[in-house]
């Protein structure tokens, strides 16, 4: 998605220039170019604000990342640590025969 927002100010950016190309190889009126002149600087302003907007979200996303990378590690030691237990703390597996001798040991 920021792809996509990042690729349409771009266009817009190059439809500008475009449009300044254009329109700077006719002669205008001071009053006409000092209008194209604020409707760019309003522009500008705008674009900056998005990209801002845009910057700051990457820093919550990054950040967001981050955590996500910490809480994983942390979930998949404890996770290691509790297979470990469990297999530790099977009991062994004995046939029937080794049990019953141990019954009569024991007796």
């Amino acid at each position: 998605e920021l792809e996509k927002q990042l690729a349409t100010k771009s266009k817009a950016l190059d439809e500008l220039k475009e449009s300044l190309a254009f329109s700077g190889s006719a002669e205008q009126s001071p009053e006409a170019l000092s209008l194209r002149i604020s409707e760019l600087c309003e522009r500008v302003d705008s674009i900056g604000s998005q990209v801002a907007q845009l910057t700051t979200s990457m820093e919550e996303v990054t950040e967001q990342w981050r955590v996500y990378d910490e809480v994983y590690a942390a979930v998949n030691l404890k996770t290691i640590r509790y297979l470990y237990c469990v297999n530790q703390c099977k009991p062994s597996v004995l046939s029937l025969e080794a049990l019953k001798k141990q019954i009569k040991t024991l007796q």
